[in-house]
Order: structure tokens, then C-alpha cells, then sequence
């Protein structure tokens, strides 16, 4: 499982020209969905973000946690992280999720982030458009596997 989240000071999902979802203070997370992955991959991932502390306190220190702000999340799939691009030109997703399994665990995701921070979604499939402002810019790449942190 692999996410790249980004702080942002503001971010919107459009389909079709349209905003269908949109946060203020707080992060934009893309997340990744490999064959193989679970819960357990989930769950060490969601504790880790909501306690990151990549915000800024009184002094300027990354010192305080989406928590401590209350920040809010854009949960995005994106299974083109998982692209595999060792051989030839054209990337290879050979090794993401089936879609409806995908969709499950992303539906299993945003339930569990809403107990810490205000979510917004993407939409699960779609052709989308993501427009954001970066804070810092602050951009962290997090990977799970086996229930456990990859290094």
C-alpha cells in the first residue's frame, strides 16, 4: 500500500468541471491499493498520517498533528502509484488491486479517517481533476506491507 500525502492550505476534486468535494487546512492523500494488501496495511498507515506532526506550531516547528489543527482530508484513490515502469515505455498496474476489492478497503479507509478529521473523497473510477494549494510544499511518500511501516 502506498500514499503520498501532501499538506495543502486548500484542495477540490472536479469531474466533468464540476467540485465535488473540497477541504481547507490539511492534506491531500493519494493512496495506492496493491494485490495483497489489507486492513492491517490500513490501519498502520491511518495511525501514522493522523499523528504525523507536519504542521506548524506558534513558532514555525512541524510540531502539531492534522489532529491538533482540525484538518481536514482528501482522500483520492490512485492506483497509477502502484505503476510499474521497469520495462519498456508504457507503465504496467498489473500489480494494483482488483477495483472492487480497491473500492472496498478505500471505503474501509475514509470510515476511519473521519474518526480523526473532517474527510472529502474523490470519486472511486473516475476521471478526475485535482487542483491544490501545497503548504510548505510539504510532500511525505508512506508504503505499508505485511501490516507493517516500510522504511
Amino acid at each position: 500500500m502506498k500514499v503520498v500525502l501532501q499538506r495543502v492550505n486548500s484542495a477540490n476534486v472536479k469531474i466533468d468541471n464540476t467540485i465535488i468535494s473540497e477541504i481547507q487546512t490539511g492534506v491531500v492523500l493519494l493512496w495506492g491499493i496493491e494485490k495483497g494488501d489489507t486492513v492491517r496495511d490500513a490501519d498502520v498507515l491511518i495511525k501514522k498520517i493522523v499523528n504525523l506532526r507536519i504542521f506548524s506550531d506558534s513558532s514555525g516547528k512541524m510540531n502539531k498533528s492534522i489532529q491538533e489543527i482540525s484538518g481536514q482530508i482528501l482522500l483520492v484513490s490512485q492506483f497509477t502509484l502502484l505503476a510499474n515502469t521497469s520495462k519498456g515505455n508504457r507503465p504496467s498496474f498489473i500489480e494494483a488491486e482488483d477495483p472492487i476489492n480497491a473500492e472496498q478497503l478505500l471505503s474501509y479507509i475514509s470510515k476511519e479517517l473521519t474518526t480523526y478529521a473532517k474527510v472529502a473523497e474523490g470519486k472511486f473510477g473516475a476521471y478526475m481533476n485535482i487542483s491544490l494549494e501545497n503548504d510548505g510544499p510539504v510532500t511525505i511518500i508512506l508504503e505499508s506491507e505485511n501490516g507493517q511501516l516500510k522504511p
